[in-house]
């Protein structure tokens, strides 16, 4: 053999040297980014139904966020919730209005992502467009009890109201002034079974979370101000209340997680999206 041929076999050994030690350089290197481990979080989050509708939403975004995680959202109403995050059943109650005098100093830590309107709404077919806060106060109090009072059809005024405990049932009798004095003709354990119940009822008045108002009701202005994003947010509408996030003391390490997303743009965004009003 010549030194051609020698030289050729030293060359052929150095490109298969060098091409090991490459694929060995690969392989390690799409191993050790393989097995980074992924940051996950269980959060549980319970409380008010008006406050869930944007929960919901926002934990499905979370969940997108961090592969693997869960943000469990349920409802109950804001006592509910008050009373999970005291109790330390859950990572996070919500509720739909502000704390009661006998809650706060107990080491519950408000965290307010969202600003809600309360819209008074009626039938669709009430021929009634806007109602004084007078009126609204009369109907639910039963001074009023026929729509013909107000300039409306000759037929008797059907409330329907929230249950004990809601947040929305207490941020609207604590607004409008009528604590203990709202009828409770029919009683609707949540924002969906009132607008339920007012669509199917021609003569029916309740009131919902403002985030949830679709074609199926209508809502009626109040002293001339109608309820949307940009009444609420200015102050012009009156009947709104502060969505709240509830920690007993400083969240813990998956409710932080939780409330960080919450308060971003990425957050924000999807609680304005909802129909409501970001507080970023």
């Amino acid at each position: 053999m010549g030194k051609n041929y020698f030289k050729f076999m030293a060359i052929v050994l150095t490109l298969f040297i060098i091409g090991t030690i490459f694929v060995s350089c690969k392989n390690e290197s799409d191993t050790n980014y393989s097995t980074t481990p992924s940051v996950t979080y269980k959060v549980s989050i319970v409380g008010s139904t008006s406050v869930q509708a944007v929960a919901g939403p926002l934990s499905e975004v979370f969940e997108d966020k961090y592969p693997g995680s869960s943000a469990e959202v349920q409802g109950g109403g804001s006592t509910v919730g008050v009373t999970q995050a005291l109790d330390g059943a859950a990572d996070i109650g919500m509720a739909s209005r502000n704390l009661k005098a006998k809650e706060k100093g107990k080491g519950l830590v408000e965290h307010k992502i969202a600003v809600d309107g309360i819209a008074i709404v009626v039938h669709p077919s009430n021929v009634l467009h806007t109602l004084t806060t007078k009126q609204i106060q009369d109907l639910f109090s039963g001074v009023v009890t026929n729509w013909s009072e107000i300039g409306g059809s000759d037929k008797p005024v059907v409330v329907i109201s929230r249950e004990e405990g809601s947040g929305t049932r207490g941020a609207f009798e604590d607004i409008l002034d009528l604590e203990s004095h709202v009828l409770q003709t029919v009683v609707s354990d949540s924002t969906g079974s009132v607008k339920a119940t007012v669509a199917g009822n021609e003569n029916a008045i309740g009131y919902i979370s403002a985030g949830s108002l679709d074609y199926d009701v209508k809502a009626v202005t109040v002293d001339g101000i109608e309820c949307t994003t940009d009444t609420i947010k200015n102050g012009t509408y009156a009947v709104a209340r502060p969505f709240l996030m509830l920690t007993l003391g400083e969240p813990n390490k998956n409710a932080k997680a939780f409330l960080n997303f919450v308060f971003s743009k990425e957050g924000q965004d999807v609680i304005e999206a909802e129909g409501y009003v970001r507080v970023d």
